[in-house]
């Protein structure tokens, strides 16, 4: 065992007479079913591909963890992720019962600073990152997931007006020349941000990730020209959006910290713009990660800041998309009464759209009424399986997602929202111990799932398939599809 391996005490820990067992480490790793030396074995194995090989765990050494020894960076956060990924929810370092020191910015976490040129910089740094390391799971050497007060109240600061920008030298003078961008190019640019997203919508997040991370990156070199204040913006909101896609496509191959700080440096972006409608959407999406990963209360907070501080300025699209979000954090919170209030909501605010008399975004235009209807459905369902594995639930949630799938079956450029609600019909007749017709729909999914690289859909069809031989393990059919889905989506470590 290394003397120093990065795995001493840290300053300011209890000395020997004061120490008290971690109870809160010791619940979670007794949970995981891991020895202390397996435990070790994976602490050694990820540190390395962090690059700290400086890192050397034994049995002795996760002994003392469990006995309250504090130990020093990066183990904290190490052992956040090893156990976030075993229980498939986020596993804060505070739920560890350990500190950790204050992460720099630039490197890590979700408290940035405010301001445009450090939100240029910090959106320069980490799409180069990505582009250049590209390694599953790891951006850097210290990326972590932030959940809770330390994602919220960051997230919160949205809304504080920024202090006024001092005006900038003439861009047309000798010392500032206006930058080279036309307003041709700008349409490009814009055009492009529209093309990534049908293609993100028909092909999943994994065959186009990259190309989209390199388009951001080129958008912040523009940003630190000296532009217009008119195109400057504009750029922002493109930077927004394409910063927003990169989050979104990491989040459907399961990068989910790159995809969270890809969506922290977007609602800079998008604050830079002006544009509170972008905003607004952009804290949606982070609201579904965290429906994702098991934390439905930072998904409402995240939705309610999403509706105040859009509340006087979104279109009817908008905010029934919101609302649907907020339906699907209470049904996850178990919360039936809040979560049907939301769905009457969505459903209702969903009607103003033929009264609106302005465009939509493009970003938002895929909330039709197929997705209407599957997303409320999702909410029902996910209350189904809250409640117990409710059938009053599941009827609630079938005729929408039935309606759903027909719809999504006549749009061949979503076929990823296709393919997510034959799973979710499919989850639907297991709930009503209707496995035969479960495993038709399932099988059509994983149909889709071959042409569509999205983990997130292949990690749930396994779900879903896990779940049938649980519950109807005997059967023929089901039998069947378990052998299909070794065959056709072989669960395998895929670059992206």
């Amino acid at each position: 065992m290394s003397g120093n391996g990065g795995s001493g005490t840290s300053a300011g820990s209890p000395t020997p007479a004061e120490k008290r067992p971690n109870e809160l480490l010791t619940s979670w790793f007794v949970r995981s079913g891991w020895s202390k030396g397996e435990l070790a074995r994976q602490v050694n194995r990820r540190a390395r591909q962090l690059g700290a090989n400086h890192i050397s765990t034994d049995t002795s050494r996760v002994r003392r963890w469990l006995d309250g020894e504090n130990p020093r960076e990066p183990i904290p956060r190490i052992l956040s992720e090893l156990f976030s990924e075993r229980f498939g929810v986020v596993v804060a370092v505070e739920d560890l019962g350990l500190r950790t020191t204050r992460p720099t910015p630039s490197t890590t976490g979700v408290d940035l600073p405010w301001t445009g040129p450090q939100t240029v910089a910090l959106l320069s740094e980490f799409s180069r990152s990505d582009l250049m390391l590209a390694r599953r799971g790891f951006l850097g050497t210290s990326l972590a997931l932030s959940a809770g007060p330390s994602l919220i109240e960051p997230m919160q600061r949205w809304l504080v007006p920024s202090p006024p920008v001092p005006a900038e030298p003439d861009p047309l003078s000798a010392e500032h020349p206006r930058g080279r961008l036309s307003a041709p190019e700008l349409d490009l640019l814009e055009s492009t941000a529209v093309m990534f997203r049908r293609w993100d919508a028909q092909c999943g997040g994994g065959l186009r990730r990259k190309a989209v991370v390199g388009q951001l990156h080129e958008v912040t070199d523009l940003l630190q020209e000296s532009q217009p204040d008119a195109i400057r913006a504009k750029l922002f909101k493109v930077a927004a959006e394409l910063a927003e896609l990169a989050g979104w496509m990491s989040y459907d191959v399961g990068l989910q910290p790159t995809a969270q700080k890809y969506f922290v440096l977007a609602l800079h972006a998008a604050k830079e713009a002006g544009d509170r409608p972008l905003g607004s959407y952009i804290l949606s999406s982070m609201s579904r990660q965290m429906i994702h990963l098991g934390r439905p209360e930072d998904a409402l907070e995240l939705i309610h800041l999403a509706q105040y501080g859009s509340r006087d300025c979104a279109s009817p699209r908008i905010q029934s998309m919101l609302y649907a979000m907020e339906a699907r954090a209470y049904a996850n919170m178990g919360q039936p009464g809040r979560c049907k209030r939301a769905v009457r909501m969505a459903e209702d605010t969903f009607t103003d759209i033929a009264e609106w008399d302005e465009p939509d975004p493009d970003w938002i235009r895929f909330f039709s009424e197929a997705e209407l209807h599957g997303e409320n459905s999702h909410s029902f369902r996910d209350l189904a399986y809250v409640a117990g594995r409710s059938p009053t639930y599941a009827s609630l949630a079938e005729p929408l997602m039935s309606r759903a799938v027909e719809l999504f079956a006549q749009d061949e450029e979503h076929q990823r929202s296709y393919a997510l609600n034959l799973i979710g019909m499919a989850t639907v007749h297991l709930l009503r111990r209707e496995p035969e017709q479960s495993t038709v729909l399932a099988a059509e999914a994983m149909a889709i799932a071959k042409k569509v690289r999205s983990e997130r859909v292949n990690t749930r069809i396994r779900k879903t398939v896990d779940t049938a031989v649980r519950d109807f393990g005997d059967l023929g059919e089901v039998i069947d599809l378990t052998e299909r889905l070794a065959i056709e989506l072989p669960e395998t470590a895929e670059a992206v």
